[in-house]
């Protein structure tokens, strides 16, 4: 099926709740909204759902999270049907299961595929919204909610001729269904972020040469992926209700347990032992499961850093090119830690060579291959891992008009200002879980409370006989304000994505929430108590307009 083939309602008429988005956020979205009785649509992109697990489809894209943690919580059934193969699921298993989730309960005939959102615009009169996508079709709706991910827009950097290039040319984020042959063949990859770690590895034995283009080492750690055993299998199903409440409580999101103690409080000879054990431990216990000042310790974590600028160079054989893996200039926790299987390992091959480009700038993209300072190569084909335009980035492509047909993008030009990271003022009726302010751990479960805080709002609203919603000023400037406030709270660099640094001309402004999960939590458990004091409810000018 190509991205242009459209499937799902013909009618075009007004519905209660239109969903932006068939990923996990959206998938949600459109079955709470389903299951509350409302009239849904929902409008996908691509030709197929999963959002991230949809176009991230290059060579051992997985999770990093572990895959029971990822999926959803809202039905035993669920849970107990589907049984994932690995503690981190690799993307076609992922993608799997997010068309399983979708046919297991008949959302399927809601969603329309291939319809890119180009503007989305809301009018005062009626008190509807009006979508339209790229093939001129027009869908109105009361509520709209855009669920289009915060790793949805794929960053090219723009290097002086890329239009040139006469072979291959893929981004992680748009990678193409069909196999890319990799065999014999000449490869550049440019970045080495959370994706890229992941490709080098599995191309590697492939590849006729393959040349990394490194800007920013980042302190990599084995994800330490394996099958889940049948004996785990019959725990997690057996499980079910305390896993749940457990996720749905987890500051992180995971099912990691904090370490209650200081790295001081440990002699070095230990320190270095529990080190070892984080160094073999799974994904993100890493970061969630180590001294629970190791952040915020500068002993312990240089300490730490130490610890593994030592695994990198006795794993890299050439000293050389350990240096370059080992970050300069931040400290573990300081940007996104990624995850990876093989990835030092990978340049001990003598097909893999690592360039850092601080050292060696690239000049520009030729017909033929690279261009740098010290030369050129030829390539047949060229990875782009260089990320994503974090967390505002879809939103502000999607051509949202609110009161006055103030322009979202506008609005947000010196960075986002939300209300509990589900919506902003000036724009009624529009919601965005899994948006800009949400998120501080494994993405689907912030997101979860913020798609059940917004039904719990529609549905609070349509049972007040309310039929438009907006919140207020001075609300979402006292929550954006004490995210911005709060940014000592995370360990996160303002050179980060996180602040959408990566990204030429974006402002530098926090792009998380520092407050955690249990601050949101909190905030929106009293918002839903005395039936939302921060948004006002009203009717619009003429809704038979």
């Amino acid at each position: 099926m190509s991205e242009t083939t459209k499937t799902g309602p013909a009618d075009q008429g007004l519905v209660d709740v239109l969903v932006i988005g068939g990923g996990v956020t959206g998938i949600y979205q459109l079955y709470r909204a389903q299951d509350s009785g409302f009239s849904t649509k929902l409008l996908e992109a691509g030709s197929g759902v999963g959002g991230t697990w949809y176009w991230n489809r290059y060579p051992q894209a997985r999770f990093d999270s572990e895959s029971y943690t990822y999926g959803y919580l809202f039905s035993k059934e669920l849970w107990e049907e589907w049984e994932w193969s690995e503690h981190f699921a690799g993307q076609p298993e992922i993608e799997r299961y997010f068309n399983y989730v979708v046919d297991r309960f008949d959302l399927r005939r809601h969603i329309v595929f291939g319809a890119k959102v180009t503007t989305a615009v809301w009018d005062e009169t009626s008190g509807v919204w009006t979508v339209r996508t790229e093939d001129g079709t027009e869908h109105r709706a009361r509520h709209v909610v855009a669920a289009t991910g915060i790793l949805s827009v794929p960053f090219t950097p723009g290097i002086p001729g890329r239009e040139d290039f006469r072979g291959e040319q893929h981004h992680t984020g748009r990678w193409p269904k069909t196999a890319v042959d990799f065999t014999g063949k000449r490869v550049a990859q440019i970045g080495t972020g959370s994706s890229g770690v992941q490709i080098v590895p599995a191309i590697a034995d492939e590849v006729a040469r393959l040349t990394v283009y490194q800007k920013v080492a980042d302190w990599l750690t084995p994800l330490n992926n394996r099958p889940i055993t049948a004996e785990e299998q019959a725990g997690l199903k057996g499980d079910f209700e305390s896993i749940r409440d457990t996720l749905n409580t987890s500051p992180s999101g995971f099912l990691h347990q904090i370490t209650m103690r200081s790295g001081l409080d440990d002699t070095p000879e230990q320190r270095q032992e529990f080190y070892e054990q984080k160094w073999n431990s799974p994904g993100f216990t890493k970061l969630s499961e180590h001294y629970f000042d190791m952040t915020t310790n500068a002993t312990v974590n240089e300490e730490f850093c130490a610890f593994i600028a030592d695994k990198i160079r006795s794993i890299v054989k050439d000293p050389a090119t350990a240096e370059k893996l080992i970050p300069k200039g931040h400290g573990y926790g300081g940007r996104r830690p990624p995850f990876g299987t093989g990835y030092y390992e990978a340049y001990n091959k003598p097909t893999v060579e690592l360039v850092d480009i601080n050292e060696t700038p690239i000049v520009r993209i030729t017909e033929t291959g690279i261009e740098t300072s010290e030369g050129h190569q030829e390539f047949d084909i060229i990875i782009w891992a260089t990320g994503y335009d974090f967390g505002t980035g879809a939103l502000n492509r999607l051509g949202v008009r609110g009161r006055q047909g103030l322009p979202l993008e506008e609005y947000w030009a010196d960075g986002p200002s939300t209300y509990l990271g589900v919506t902003t003022a000036g724009f009624p009726n529009f919601y965005f879980p899994g948006g800009p302010h949400g998120a501080l751990g494994n993405n689907p479960r912030y997101s979860g409370d913020q798609v059940d805080y917004v039904m719990d709002l529609i549905v609070h609203a349509r049972d007040h006989g309310h039929a438009v919603v907006e919140v207020t000023s001075d609300a979402e400037q006292e929550w954006t304000d004490l995210v911005n406030d709060s940014a000592g709270q995370s360990s996160f660099l303002k050179s980060s994505y996180f602040y959408g640094a990566n990204i030429p001309g974006k402002p530098v402004k926090q792009l998380l929430n520092p407050t955690g999960r249990w601050k949101l939590q909190e905030l929106i458990k009293e918002s839903v108590e005395a039936d939302f004091p921060a948004f006002a409810f009203s009717k619009p000018a003429d809704p038979e307009a």
